[in-house]
Formats: C-alpha cells, structure tokens, sequence
C-alpha cells in the first residue's frame, strides 16, 4: 500500500512516510494509492466485531504487516483505547423519533478525536522508538484537535508538540484542557484570530521545505492520513449497529449524518462508501456553509468572513479535506485537483466542473444550521430523551428533526428531502459538558463531570500571538530554541 499526493507532484510514500508527513511536499495531502473494495462476505464477518476490532481490521488494510506486524498493530490499538471510559468505546444511544446517535466522546477529552488521534500517537511512538527520532508535531485548533493530540503525546521524550488555539473563540473547557497540561514537550500559543488565520503560518513552515526536514515537523490535523484511516471505523460500526439485517439483496441501506467542520469525519465517510458499506452520506454544517454550497451549487467559495456560531469548532472557512473528496470523486485525477486547487488558493473561489459537481451530489447530501436550529435541537432532544446534545451534535439532530415523514427520493436535493424508511445514524463529535454556555442559552442545566470541573483550579501556560506579529517567525523561533535542548 503506497500513497500519494493529491495533486500528483510528490514522491509515493508508504504509511510511515504518510504518518510523518503533514501536507505533501506539492501541497497536496495524501491518499492511499487505492482503496480496498470489501465482498459481502467480510462485511457480514464484521458485522459482529467490536468498536476495537473494527479499527484493526481497517488499520490492517492500509498498514502492511511488513511494517506493522499484526499482533503489535492489536496491542497498540488496545492501548489507545485503554483510557476511554465507556467498555464499548463508543456508544449508540436509540432514542425517540428513530434518533439514533453515535456518541465518539468517552475518551480522555470528551470529544471524538481522541479516537483517532490516540490511535495515532502509539503508531508514531511504535516507528520513533524503533528508529530513535525525534518530530515536531505543529497543529491549528479550533476547539478539540489541539486537547487530543496534546493527550496523545504528553509527556513522551522524542516528541514536542505546538499547538494554536484561536484565542476567546474556544469554550473556556476547550481552552484549559490545552493551557493546563504542564509537560516540557507541550508549547501552547493563544492567538488572536480565527481558525482559518492560525492554519496560515502552519502552512508557511510546512512550505518551507528544508525547514520542515531540518526539525522534522509533522502535523496531526486531519492533514494527516492516520486520523482518516481510523476515522473511517466509525461508518462502520454505525452501519452495523444500525442495519436491521444483512442478508437482503441488495444490503440494506443506512444513512449516516456528519457534523462537518475540516472535513475529515466526511472524507473518512466517502472512503468507507468506497469501500462498499451501502451508506447515505449527509454532511451538516453551521452557518459558515462553504461545503453546503458546495454540494448544492458546486460553489466552492469563501464567504466574506467566518462567522462565530454555537457549534464554535465548526467556524471553519476553509474545509482542507473536501480535496481528497474532490480526488476520490474524479477518479483520482491528481492534474485536475491540482489545477483547481492552485486556482482556489489564488482567488479563494472556485466553481467545480460539472461532472465534478454531478458525481459529489451524489454522493453527499447536505444541511446548514443557524444558532436558532442548533438551540432548538438540543432543546427537542432533552425534553423528549433527557439526552443533552453538544451543538455540533444538535446540528445534526437538527438535520434529523426537520424530516416530517421517513419517505423521500435523494438527500442531495435539499436539506429536507431523504431516502424511504431507511435507518439513520448522527455522529456526535463531543460532550455537552463541553459547552455550558450554548447548553444556558438553550435554557438546559449542564451536567459536569469532576475531571472537567477541577480544570478550573489548575495552572496555565501558554504564549500570546498578537496581531501584527509574524507568527510563523515566532513559532520558527520556538522550535529552534526546542531542538537546541536535544
């Protein structure tokens, strides 16, 4: 299993190569060479396996077993799984109405991507204790990225981690769960500005090849395959869980509704339907819409200015993920990623072809939510389940509630339209503990757990990055001050 650059200028790598990387060298983020198409049969074998055994299963067709012996990829997903709090890892809650919900929050951040991304810190630790290196992990946060990757690698001795937080623009939860981690190898800098605006000198070190080799920087973003890859687990496992047989031909079809900021929970979805799981895809976002306008209009554009919403780590303008989308959808075609790409960075707006456009409506169906239908949602949910919803959550319990009747012909065709009595599925990124100002403003009482509460009363660090400075210059400054020490 090779993988290569989205737009085709780089050199194939395999998964350790791909796992190191952040973007590639061309600018473009890896993709594995081709994706394995599963038989009925092994879809039905796995439809009796765990959460865990489901990752492995998937992780063992994109790591060959020539760089990961099997029984070592077993035993490092068990231990990223070791800290997670519910026994099934995640959860399927049925609740009233046909709302089922997939709750990906138990692990040691409340939020899903602790899945991933504990996954990712043992297999970065398995390849630099075989080969003795060091990296420096660079990631832009806009809420719980920055609080599980620090997680994944706090503390451990060939790593240091950098890590940008819009500052003010998080929940004050989001916020100490990153400022309140002490370790030598975690540098937290809070910025004034936006999500978008704290990827740019992200980018900027990135570009600059020979800096990036000097210091080994990698990213652990959704840039990074790794998090996809384990990602793509959880169409599964809402597929089984939520199917009512598998042995109808054709299989039965279940659709599944994803909360979308960056794009990786949904590009980890297309691959699945690559794969062969029979699933609906529909991606919801807030009011900052550029994927909805996308797969409505093929209007992939930015609008003037993010916009500061309730489900604040949706506040994404700029969804770097919908690339491998768009070179999933064009059969791999790296010259034509490249060419719309390298026009979009220019003018930052760009209208997809119109085959492009055919096939991505197909495929994905979409919904946007204002603050309004956010509140709504989590109010509906709470009083007809006493189940508090995160806001990014009640986007996509909003998506659900706006169906009058389980009859419809194709999602793609608006935010109200849905295939005939199939079952649905909405992922839910986060816990409610982690935004008690959106759960008061919907007139709910929140419910904090003691590890949460106690962040309050702890320490903090981090460094300011104001406007006007030139932050990629100050985070060059810390990495060179960092690798002096080694």
């Amino acid at each position: 299993m090779e993988y290569i650059s989205t737009r085709g200028g780089a050199k194939a790598v395999d998964f350790e190569g791909a796992l190191f990387s952040g973007f590639a060298p061309d600018g473009g983020l890896f993709m594995p060479q081709s994706i394995p198409l599963l038989d009925r049969d092994t879809l039905r074998r796995w439809s009796s396996l765990s959460y865990a055994e489901l990752v492995k299963e998937l992780c063992s067709l994109f790591i060959p077993a020539e760089l990961v012996p099997q029984n070592a990829l077993s035993d490092l997903i068990d231990r990223a799984f070791s800290r997670f709090r519910h026994k099934d890892v995640v959860h399927l809650s049925r609740l009233k109405d046909g709302l089922n919900i997939l709750e990906l929050w138990h692990g040691v951040t409340y939020a899903f991507k602790d899945l991933s991304l504990s996954c990712t810190g043992q297999f970065l630790q398995y390849f630099l204790e075989k080969k003795q290196k060091h990296v420096n992990i660079l990631v832009g946060t806009s809420g719980d990225t920055g609080s599980s990757a620090i997680e994944s690698v706090r503390g451990q001795k060939n790593v240091d981690i950098f890590v940008l937080l819009p500052k003010g623009l998080c929940t004050q939860i989001q916020e100490l769960q990153m400022t309140t981690i002490l370790e030598d190898n975690v540098h937290v800098f809070a910025a004034h500005g936006n999500s978008d605006e704290i990827d740019e000198p992200i980018k900027e070190l990135f570009a600059d090849v020979d800096f990036a080799g000097k210091y080994n920087l990698m990213s652990l973003n959704s840039v990074n395959w790794s998090r996809i890859m384990v990602q793509i687990a959880h169409f599964f496992y809402a597929y089984f869980q939520c199917t009512p047989s598998l042995d109808t031909t054709p299989l039965p079809v279940v659709e599944i509704v994803v909360p979308t900021g960056g794009g990786g929970n949904i590009t980890a979805g297309c691959i699945a339907q690559k794969m062969g799981l029979p699933i609906q895809l529909v991606t919801v976002v807030n009011s900052n819409d550029i994927i909805h306008r996308t797969v409505q209009h093929g209007d992939f554009s930015l609008a003037e200015s993010v916009k500061a919403t309730l489900a604040s780590a949706m506040d994404i303008q700029e969804p770097y993920n919908m690339e491998r989308i768009l070179w999933l959808l064009s059969g791999s075609d790296s010259r034509l990623i490249k060419t719309l790409m390298d026009q979009f960075n220019v003018s930052k707006r760009l209208k997809l072809p119109e085959d492009l456009h055919r096939k991505l409506s197909e495929t994905l169906g979409s919904c946007s939510a204002s603050d309004e239908d956010i509140v709504g949602a989590m109010r509906r949910c709470w009083e007809e389940n006493q189940c508090l919803l995160c806001p990014h959550s009640a986007v996509a319990a909003h998506y659900h509630y706006s169906q009058p009747h389980r009859t419809r012909s194709h999602p793609k065709f608006s935010c109200f339209s849905f295939l005939s009595s199939i079952p649905r599925c909405c992922l839910a990124p986060a816990s409610a503990a982690k935004f008690q100002d959106a759960l008061l403003q919907a007139g709910l009482v929140p419910q904090i757990p003691p590890e949460i509460t106690a962040l309050t009363a702890m320490e903090t660090r981090s460094t300011p990055l104001e406007r006007g400075q030139d932050w990629a210059q100050v985070l060059r400054g810390r990495i060179e001050a960092v690798a002096q020490q080694w």
